[in-house]
């Protein structure tokens, strides 16, 4: 069985997986098994008031869960995380439903975009406990989750630093955390 297929089986059975992205090294499940959210939450120690984003293959899956103007699919694929207004359809679970929100980015990198593809969107966060620096590739995430992911795709983190995210729910976007992509409003 390749390492895709496994990641494959693994999300499909609930699992959180390992992947490679354009930025950093993350950890993600299936955000449509609230279940497999759950253990994603939990892997990671995070607060469960702080959503988890959403990775998507494309543009166009990425409307899935939120609305999302065209204008940015300049910056897609790429380290941009955009937040907006969650798609009336998508499950209270994700992203943050007092906002009714979700982060979602489609990142540049040809495992994760070849397994988003397959799959289809999933919650994906920087591989490290809550509130630690992420880890940079699949033999360091192993070391820090062990067993609680099932499956580790190969590879590193493309950039190393953290995608930029913009809030664009309001009438001027608004920056929540800089990085690699300079946004101009």
């Amino acid at each position: 069985m390749t390492d895709l297929t496994a990641a494959l089986d693994a999300l499909h059975r609930g699992l959180v997986i390992g992947l490679p992205t354009d930025t950093v090294y993350g950890i993600g499940a299936d955000p449509m098994n609230e279940r497999a959210l759950r253990r994603l939450f939990e892997a990671k120690g995070r607060p469960e008031d702080k959503p988890i984003p959403i990775l998507a293959a494309s543009l166009a899956d990425a409307r899935g869960f939120g609305m999302i103007d065209t204008a940015v699919g300049k910056h897609w694929p790429g380290p941009l995380t955009v937040v907006v207004r969650r798609m009336p359809a998508v499950p209270a679970w994700i992203g943050d439903p007092h906002a009714g929100t979700v982060a979602i980015r489609v990142p540049d990198h040809p495992l994760a975009l070849e397994l988003l593809g397959r799959f289809g969107p999933l919650a994906v966060t920087s591989a490290n406990r809550s509130g630690e620096e992420p880890v940079a590739d699949d033999a360091a995430a192993l070391a820090v989750f062990g067993e609680a992911v099932a499956v580790y795709l190969p590879g590193g983190g493309g950039g190393g630093a953290a995608s930029t995210v913009v809030d664009l729910t309001g009438r001027v976007p608004v920056v929540l955390r800089p990085g690699p992509v300079a946004w101009e409003s």
